[in-house]
């Protein structure tokens, strides 16, 4: 306990600011798009930009870190984690500054692909510092640690709507409308972050400076059955091949294509679903800040106790089930019910966000090789990202007057899509066990984990 709490002091705090200050590059634009709406002043009303346009810029984005997230992961390995995580996070901190000065919608959509680049599936950080705690942690040891890198996202939501309430009323100053002010104040930050990372993010126990030979080889004995390696061979096609191979992945990652829907269309439209419950401009964008916020707990505690009883499965199903009631009454409820969709909104959040670290900690606490995790992570997040460009087409802009519901009923049936198949992947590993304690197999070969 005493190296795992050394440990955490080193990797968590730094993994988890950083990881949040990048997250607020990608999800500002949200916020951009709404801010000083009333004055003229937005996104879209400086670009000349239409809501069609909007959407197509946010879809170039994913489609670039669709196809550059299975190389992040690789090159995370080839040229050490605080080389290559804080490569990513200066580059993603200077796009974001850049992005202040375009002036169309051809600009925007360049900076947002080149983002994209950097970003690389979901910010390509968050499956590269996945993959880097697989180094550190044991299965059991992991879903908490990966719901404080994934609740630092959801509360980099709450700060996003808090920053971008106070930046909103800098629109003019220096002649730049707050929008502009927004994205490079929050450029800022992650290009610092990347100078933290590149000298004090420790890359593997083997070569951890600060660890003493008996706290190395402890390390080193704790994840030998069960974490990935420093001193691990590079990634070879044989071993490519057995994990594009392995079909109860594939499964894993439906789930995850299950849930990058309501996750991307949350992240990117919560300031544009507050404007439509009777909040306007400014106060749109505070109201943001308690959904998030509420989230994050929710989701600190949920991966808690999913590690605590190791029941990742569970965890993810009742809560996806949670989240999808959330949009079944966001859904169902009058138009004019502010106040009770506003409640249904938060509930959606919380369940929705708060099922993804359940459910990443079950698909890597079922990899057996250093190599098999970084692939096969990175395809996780890969295959969500044609999830996430569905996120961006399904809260229509000609449905506003109506409560978004397209959006919502999409959102409530994936869900429930990731709630079924969360328990049936438990009942399947189940049964995979008993079959391998009846052949005697169980105590030479790892068993799965649920």
């Amino acid at each position: 306990k005493a190296l795992v709490w050394k440990q955490d002091l080193r990797i968590i705090p730094l993994s988890a600011t950083v990881y949040m200050l990048c997250y607020l590059d990608r999800a500002n634009i949200g916020n951009a798009k709404t801010l000083n709406s009333s004055t003229h002043h937005s996104l879209l009303d400086d670009n000349h930009m239409t809501n069609y346009q909007y959407v197509v810029a946010l879809m170039v984005f994913l489609i670039s870190y669709a196809i550059f997230e299975v190389p992040s992961n690789y090159y995370l390995k080839r040229f050490r984690p605080s080389r290559w995580v804080a490569f990513l996070a200066f580059s993603c901190g200077a796009t974001t500054i850049g992005f202040g000065a375009t002036k169309n919608f051809g600009g925007v959509a360049a900076v947002r692909w080149i983002l994209g680049i950097f970003e690389a599936g979901k910010e390509g950080m968050f499956p590269g510092l996945i993959y880097h705690q697989t180094f550190w942690y044991r299965v059991d040891e992991r879903s908490f640690r990966v719901a404080i890198l994934l609740a630092s996202a959801t509360i980099s939501g709450a700060f996003g709507g808090a920053i971008a309430y106070g930046i909103g009323h800098m629109s003019g100053h220096n002649g730049l409308s707050g929008w502009r002010w927004l994205f490079i104040l929050e450029g800022i930050p992650p290009c610092l972050g990347a100078v933290l990372i590149w000298f004090f993010l420790p890359d593997y126990p083997e070569t951890a400076n600060w660890l003493t030979a008996e706290e190395k080889t402890l390390a080193k004995r704790r994840l030998a059955a069960e974490g990935s390696k420093g001193d691990g061979e590079n990634m070879t096609w044989i071993q490519i091949k057995e994990t594009l191979m392995d079909w109860r992945l594939y499964a894993h990652y439906a789930l995850y294509f299950g849930i990058a829907v309501p996750f991307s269309s949350l992240s990117l439209f919560t300031p544009s679903i507050t404007l439509g419950l009777g909040y306007h401009d400014l106060m749109a964008q505070a109201m943001t800040v308690p959904p998030y916020a509420i989230s994050y707990i929710v989701t600190l505690f949920v991966s808690w106790s999913a590690d605590h009883f190791n029941a990742r499965a569970l965890h993810c199903a009742v809560f996806a089930l949670i989240g999808a009631a959330g949009f079944l009454a966001s859904a169902l409820l009058p138009t004019h019910a502010y106040l009770p969709r506003y409640g249904a909104l938060i509930i959606a959040a919380a369940g929705g966000f708060s099922c993804i670290p359940p459910l990443i900690g079950f698909l890597s606490s079922n990899l057996f090789s250093t190599a098999a995790a970084g692939l096969a992570i990175a395809i996780n997040v890969s295959v969500g990202a044609p999830g996430q460009i569905a996120g961006v087409w399904i809260y229509k802009p000609e449905e506003a007057a109506k409560g978004y519901p397209t959006g919502h009923w999409t959102n409530a049936g994936l869900l429930l899509f990731v709630c079924a198949g969360a328990v049936a992947m438990r009942l399947y590993y189940g049964l995979l066990n008993r079959r391998l304690m009846r052949k005697g197999l169980g105590e030479g070969k790892r068993l799965f984990r649920y």
